[in-house]
């Protein structure tokens, strides 16, 4: 198993460089995805993300239950794009976001193929004004750590570009 997590900010090209990996490793390959089309912007967004990635891929769309879409997976490589909608969607739920981010961790030491996850670093701008603002972003940071720590890969992605953290 080799769990690999991919930082950077909107637009950086995170997602791009996941799945150029993904699509690298193999071809039977299972596409996470964590978004809801709430609105038309957003089916658009899905619709652009479904073309960019073409055939070979099969789609499992879980905005909350991650783990258990990760666990019935069963496949040699699985892209989770992206941690960041998760948390946002968790949150929204009123969910406990700590015991989802252990339970996502500990998935990823058991999990026997690739697993290549995709998330913000949100961390890098201003502070926000709100205190929910405040609160994501704090608890998109403590996830983001979690996760880097159980993952044997790390990059941050800036203008297309990769930087190997960790691995």
């Amino acid at each position: 198993m080799t769990a690999t997590f991919i930082l950077g900010g909107a637009r950086s090209g995170k997602s791009a460089r996941a799945q150029a990996l993904a699509e690298a490793a193999g071809a039977a390959r299972v596409y996470i995805a964590t978004a809801e089309a709430l609105d038309e912007e957003m089916e658009a967004r899905i619709a652009r993300h479904k073309a960019d990635r073409g055939a070979g891929w099969r789609t499992v769309e879980t905005p909350l239950e991650l783990v258990p879409a990760l666990e019935d997976a069963a496949a040699p490589v699985v892209l989770v794009d992206c941690l960041t909608l998760w948390l946002s969607n968790l949150m929204h739920h009123g969910r406990d976001v700590e015991a989802e981010t252990h339970a996502l961790c500990a998935c990823l030491g058991q999990y026997r193929g690739e697993v290549i996850l995709v998330s913000n670093e949100v961390g890098l701008g201003l502070v926000p004004e709100t205190p929910l603002g405040r609160a994501f972003r704090d608890a998109q940071g403590r996830l983001n750590q979690q996760v880097a720590a159980a993952c044997e890969v790390v990059e941050f992605v800036a203008a297309g570009l990769p930087l190997r953290l960790k691995g």
